[in-house]
């Protein structure tokens, strides 16, 4: 059974470490002070400690909000969201803070695939890129900034199959 917590005032979170627990998925936990960005991972040279690919997480919706996606590309990857848009064939913009919270239960800064735990109707597609996701290791913040959690790209597989969200593995 994994915790459960009241986020934000409306959202439940559920721990992403306990859900690891849960499903025997490996991890190695990484603390460090708070970082929002790519650029500030960087200057905390987080990368010299965590193995794996270094990622961005993009949340974005359609232009009407019925459909949202979580794309997870590697962060030295140039993403252009209208050529994006349009291989996924839709146009999309960056969701907003509240669609953060209530679909993956986190804030900005902390976006990454782990959040898709509390989308309890999986109205969120997962996009990974092929690189990520024939990485070895992976690396993602576990729902809050101060932290990373490095898995194994096996581990990482099992995390993702065990989700409901649609999967599509594309080369950005």
């Amino acid at each position: 059974m994994h915790k459960i917590f009241i986020c934000f005032g409306y959202t439940l979170r559920v721990d992403i470490k306990e859900y690891f627990k849960d499903r025997a998925i490996q991890y190695t936990v990484f603390a460090h002070a708070p970082v929002f960005t790519v650029e500030e991972a960087k200057r905390e040279r987080l990368h010299e400690k965590i193995r794996g690919v270094q990622c961005k997480n993009l949340f974005l919706k359609e232009r009407k909000s019925r459909r949202f996606y979580l794309l997870v590309a590697p962060e030295h990857k140039k993403v252009d969201l209208k050529l994006f848009g349009e291989s996924i064939g839709d146009s999309i913009k960056f969701a907003n803070e509240q669609d953060l919270k209530e679909y993956l239960g986190v804030t900005p800064g902390a976006v990454s695939p782990f959040g898709l735990i509390n989308d309890r109707d999986h109205k969120v597609q997962l996009i990974i890129d092929k690189e990520v996701w024939d990485a070895q290791f992976v690396s993602f913040h576990p729902n809050i900034n101060t932290e990373t959690l490095e898995l194994s790209g096996i581990d990482f597989h099992k995390y993702v199959e065990s989700l409901s969200n649609e999967l599509k593995i594309i080369e950005v």
